[in-house]
C-alpha cells in the first residue's frame, strides 16, 4: 500500500466502495479499535448534554461507523463479523442495505449528521439508516454552502475518531460558528490539537484534554511503524511504551464554548470503559 504524507499507509481506497464490506474487511486485519474505544465517551457526551435530543455531526464518519456503534447496539467485532460474514458477503447491494437496516434500533437519543468527502460512504450510511443527514464536503477548501450551513446550525455535539490532523482548525472553526457545538475528538498522538484549540478560541471556546492514551490500529508494516516513529520524534513526543510497541495512539480533546471544558473532560473520565494505557 501506498504511504500518506504523515508517513501512515493510505487506506483511501476503502472509503470509496459502494457499501463498507471493503472497508471492514481492510481495518480488520489491522485491529482498528478506536471507535469501540470512543463509544462511552461519546456516550456520555450525549448525557451531559442538556438538549433533550441532540444532534451528533460525526466528522471523517465513512460508512457511519459511530453512528453504527450505537444504533445497531454492537461493537466493532459484532461490525467485523458481521461484514466478513459469507453469507453477508454474498449479498448483492440492495439486500445488504435491507440487511443492515434490519439491524438499525439501538438506544435512541439523539440524532446523527455526518460530514465526509467519500459520497458512496455517506449514501451508504444514510441509506442503511445509521445516519440522519449526510454532508458530502470539504470544509478545507470551501466554506459550507447554504444548505449546509442550514445543517450544521442543527448540530449540538460534534466528534471524531481520528480525523484530525487531516482535518483541520480549519473544518472545525467552519462548523464551530454558527451552534457553537461541543466538541470531542480523539486525535493521534503524532498531531498537534494545540492549533484547533488555538483557533476555536477565537469562537470562545476552551479546551482540555481527558486522562489517558487510546489504541487506534497495529502498524501495517514495519515500515509504517518506523516511519511514523519518526515523525514522532520530530514532533517532540516520546513512543516509548506506546507507538514503540506496535500500535497507533490517540488522546481525547474536548472544547466547549462556555469555559466548562475541564468539567467535561473530568465527566468523561468517569466512563466505564478507559482508554489503554
Amino acid at each position: 500500500m501506498p504511504f500518506d504524507s504523515t508517513g501512515k499507509i493510505s487506506f483511501d481506497h476503502i472509503y470509496t466502495a459502494p457499501d463498507p464490506r471493503p472497508f471492514y474487511g481492510t481495518l480488520r486485519r489491522v485491529g482498528y479499535e478506536i471507535p469501540q474505544l470512543a463509544k462511552p465517551y461519546f456516550e456520555k457526551l450525549i448525557a451531559e448534554h442538556h438538549a433533550e435530543q441532540p444532534t451528533v455531526l460525526d466528522v471523517g464518519c465513512s460508512y457511519g461507523v459511530n453512528a453504527a456503534l450505537r444504533r445497531c447496539d454492537t461493537t466493532m467485532d459484532g461490525l467485523y463479523r458481521h461484514y466478513t460474514d459469507p453469507e453477508v458477503l454474498a449479498l448483492d447491494h440492495t439486500r445488504l442495505v435491507e440487511a443492515d437496516r434490519a439491524r438499525v434500533g439501538g438506544p435512541g437519543g439523539a440524532r446523527f449528521y455526518g460530514l465526509d468527502a467519500s459520497a458512496p460512504a455517506l449514501e451508504y450510511a444514510l441509506s442503511a439508516g445509521f445516519l440522519d443527514e449526510a454532508i458530502h464536503a470539504d470544509f478545507e477548501r470551501h466554506e459550507p454552502d447554504s444548505a449546509q450551513r442550514k445543517l450544521l446550525d442543527d448540530v449540538d455535539l460534534v466528534v471524531s475518531t481520528g480525523c484530525v490532523g487531516y482535518v483541520t482548525e480549519k473544518t472545525l472553526q467552519r462548523i464551530a460558528r454558527g451552534s457553537r457545538p461541543w466538541m470531542a475528538h480523539f486525535v493521534l498522538r503524532m498531531f498537534s490539537y494545540q492549533p484547533v484549540a488555538d483557533r476555536l478560541a477565537e469562537l470562545g471556546y476552551d479546551t482540555a484534554a481527558v486522562g489517558g492514551v487510546f489504541r487506534q490500529r497495529r502498524f501495517a508494516s514495519a515500515e509504517e511503524q518506523a516511519q511514523i516513529l519518526g515523525t514522532l520524534t520530530a514532533a517532540g513526543v516520546d513512543p516509548a511504551g506506546l507507538e514503540s510497541e506496535g500500535w497507533l495512539y490517540a488522546r481525547l480533546y474536548v472544547s466547549r464554548p462556555d469555559g466548562a471544558a475541564a468539567d467535561l473532560a473530568a465527566a468523561l473520565e468517569s466512563s466505564e470503559e478507559e482508554g489503554t494505557p
